[in-house]
């Protein structure tokens, strides 16, 4: 056996050899010199730190762990060792580490830095902040360290402050492509996202295969409407790192929003592929299929995103999920856990709890649709008929500004309309809360282009989902849904956690001004038979479902003679569509599809057609009550949850139930019946017809008087400091009807 002097040259030339980067003989040296000693501290901490270059760290915590039995009051031992334990992910032993350091010696600021990445790991964001700080009262001018608070800043939700933390890090070092990356993603929290792209695109320039910097630069640029440069940015990071999974998942969602949804789905399908459980893409797949009419495993999409959403995965955004599943329970687990992820309560509200008092109660309408959009349509009038002395309305505009006329008339109808489209949600729900809102009414829910973050801060008294998203937000934060008895029968009220307020007749606005063209086109003029029964579903085509389809097949397979009119899409659905019929044994001609065109005209051609055929698990919603006001009407199959019964409480408001069936055997029987009874189907229109100026789905005053009487019901319990309640609105007196338009 060697004796002190040998050991301490061996040790000396296995230093020496490290020094060097000679890692394998490094390492044969001190694995000798323990072999003979295994008490060496110094071999041991040596050992320990070969071993963190060669990313063993589970081996290194093994030789530090040695080292401090032998010297427990060593200062780097324990600094080591919680590095490799910040490295292997054990996080909390790391701080520990970090902590045995610190008490031995107070004033390092690096081990302070790091004690706050291990906490920041943790989501012990305040800690983390905390101890950034005293490392910066120690080191002032430490470059990491304020790139390392300006992190924990923007996780607190404090980005105007992570900024000055950033510039600061990048005066001293102007090279440090992170922060200039980091800095981008504070603008990007910000809605300043020409600026993000500014420091995204400097990040690039120091670093050019700086994936994600690529990746979210993309996200700011799909921000600003710049597809096709999101696309190409994407399509950079995949080059530089081809299984960037978020950026798989960004350009999927992009794709879509151009309307190329089977290349989306191609992106989900390599996504999946690389990362089975990637939080929502098995949903978006399911989603873009659907659009393309592609129903590619499609009954094992439905039980497994299903599965996956009651057990509280992240299978689906809510949205995307009103395609899967028709159970209110499953639809209610699936938007708690989203909103758990992306809008969960923020812990310090911004209403305390304050009474304001206001001669008129102000209610604000949160929207991205204050444009010519579907929702719109149905509520302009609801708007300009407020009665502006006991209700101060507010427009908070999440939206483009398009300059369409129905811009122009919103900015009349509202008593103040006010575009925050380029401010964050923090800044948003601020400016609510110094307006001193009283009730503010999210129009969007978990549609697209939703910001449901702005009320999680909770910045008005009473916070309301209506209309926009047919179904429970599983928020926390939203005291009450409007709705009617039809879309939610009393016994699924458990399944929503909102307060249900019930409107008397229905819960959707409508627009009586709405104008119908009255240059209506002949069958020929639109490609339609002449001389033949016409269905029509004027849907979206992602409603489209198997069963659905299958009924209609079976309803013209029945109907000798008649057509399906369809609106047309991509060429994707156009073609599985056609290809589906023909698969059913119908001809693919007896699928005629109609172009978009002015609201005004598409109204009238409505009136081409014979019956309107509904869709499930998702209703025709908008849609639908297009279709009644041109006079169409409509066969529907009643769903089991809010999306699927939106066309039944519209007949039922209009006093056509008949039109409503019980399942989809009675649904292909009733819309075959009234093709064949000419008689039976002309008196429905007579009666719809006359309906819709006597009965309630089409009096928006009605309506107006109803909702504004739910929010007084609110308003007062509110102010008797009294919880959020379901109640029931009691009807109003019947009044004068505007005509036709």
């Amino acid at each position: 056996m060697r004796g002190p002097a040998e050991i301490s040259t061996s040790l000396q030339k296995a230093v020496a050899l490290h020094q060097q980067g000679r890692l394998p003989e490094a390492y044969a040296l001190y694995e000798a010199i323990l072999k003979e000693n295994p008490q060496h501290f110094d071999a041991q901490c040596l050992f320990g730190v070969v071993e963190s270059q060669r990313l063993n760290y589970g081996a290194a915590v093994g030789h530090f762990g040695r080292a401090l039995m032998t010297n427990p009051n060593s200062v780097p031992a324990h600094a080591s060792m919680g590095d490799a334990l910040l490295a292997l992910g054990r996080f909390t032993d790391a701080v520990a580490s970090f902590d045995c350091a610190l008490a031995l010696e107070p004033s390092r600021s690096e081990l302070l830095n790091n004690r706050g990445n291990a906490l920041l790991k943790l989501e012990r964001r305040e800690e983390a902040l905390a101890s950034y700080e005293r490392s910066l009262a120690i080191k002032p001018g430490a470059a990491e360290v304020l790139y390392n608070r300006g992190n924990v800043l923007r996780e607190l939700g404090r980005p105007e402050e992570a900024l000055d933390d950033y510039a600061a890090s990048l005066s001293i070092k102007p090279d440090y492509a992170q922060a200039f990356y980091q800095r981008g993603a504070a603008l990007r929290d910000l809605k300043r996202h020409a600026q993000a792209l500014i420091a995204y695109t400097a990040a690039l320039a120091i670093n050019p295969d700086y994936a994600e910097a690529l990746c979210d630069r993309g996200n700011s640029l799909l921000e600003l409407n710049r597809h096709e440069e999101a696309i190409a940015d994407y399509g950079r990071a995949l080059a530089i790192r081809p299984q960037f999974a978020e950026a798989l998942y960004n350009r999927g969602i992009t794709l879509s929003a151009l309307g190329r949804h089977e290349t989306a789905a191609q992106q989900f399908v390599r996504l999946l592929q690389i990362e089975p459980d990637f939080p929502y893409a098995r949903g978006e797949l399911f989603y873009s299929r659907l659009h393309c009419c592609n129903w590619t495993d499609y009954a094992d999409n439905v039980q497994r995103i299903d599965r996956d959403a009651v057990a509280g995965k992240r299978a689906a955004t809510p949205f995307a999920f009103l395609s899967v599943s028709d159970t209110p329970s499953d639809q209610l687990q699936c938007a708690r856990a989203y909103c758990k992820d992306r809008c969960a309560s923020s812990a310090s509200p911004l209403w305390t709890g304050e009474h304001y008092g206001h001669d008129a109660l102000r209610v604000a309408y949160l929207s991205a649709d204050f444009y010519n959009h579907a929702t719109t349509y149905l509520t302009a009038e609801l708007f300009e008929l407020h009665d502006k002395s006991r209700f101060d309305t507010y427009a908070i505009s999440l939206g483009p500004d398009r300059k369409d006329a129905m811009r122009v008339r919103l900015e009349s109808a509202f008593s103040h309309f006010i575009d925050v489209r380029d401010r964050s949600n923090r800044e948003v729900a601020g400016l609510l809360r110094k307006l001193e809102i009283d009730i503010a009414v999210d129009l969007k829910g978990y549609t697209q282009h939703c910001r449901p973050t702005i009320l999680a801060y909770r910045p008005a008294p009473i916070q309301v989902n209506y209309l926009g998203y047919p179904g429970t937000m599983g928020a926390p934060f939203i005291d009450y849904i409007l709705a009617d008895r039809f879309v939610i029968p009393e016994g699924q009220r458990a399944f929503y956690t909102e307060n249900v307020v019930y409107l008397p007749d229905t819960y959707q606005p409508n627009d009586s001004k709405r104008r119908i063209g009255q240059a209506i086109a002949t069958r020929h003029e639109v490609g339609l038979p002449a001389a033949c029964f016409v269905f029509c579903s004027f849907v979206s085509h992602y409603k489209i479902v198997p069963r659905v389809f299958d009924s209609w097949m079976s309803i013209l397979a029945k109907v000798e003679g008649s057509v399906l009119w369809l609106l047309s899409g991509t060429e994707d659905a156009v073609r599985n569509l056609r290809r589906h019929a023909e698969t059913r044994g119908i001809a693919a001609e007896r699928l005629i599809f109609a172009p978009r065109m002015k609201l005004e005209d598409h109204l009238a051609r409505h009136r081409l057609a014979n019956l309107f055929l509904d869709t499930l698990p998702v209703n025709a919603h908008t849609t639908a009550s297009d279709a009644l006001w041109a006079g169409l009407p409509i066969v529907t199959c009643l769903g089991s949850s809010f999306a699927g019964r939106v066309a039944g409480s519209l007949l039922n408001a209009l006093g056509l139930t008949e039109l409503i069936a019980e399942t989809l055997e009675e649904y292909q029987a009733l819309a075959v019946n009234l093709a064949r009874d000419v008689t039976r189907l002309a008196k429905i229109r007579v009666k719809l017809s006359r309906n819709r100026d006597t009965h309630p789905l089409f009096d928006t005053d009605r309506l107006r008087r109803h909702i504004e009487s739910a929010y007084e019901t609110m308003s007062q319990r509110s102010q008797r400091g009294e919880r959020p309640v379901s109640f029931a609105v009691a009807p109003c007196d019947q009044t004068g009807r505007t005509g036709r338009p």
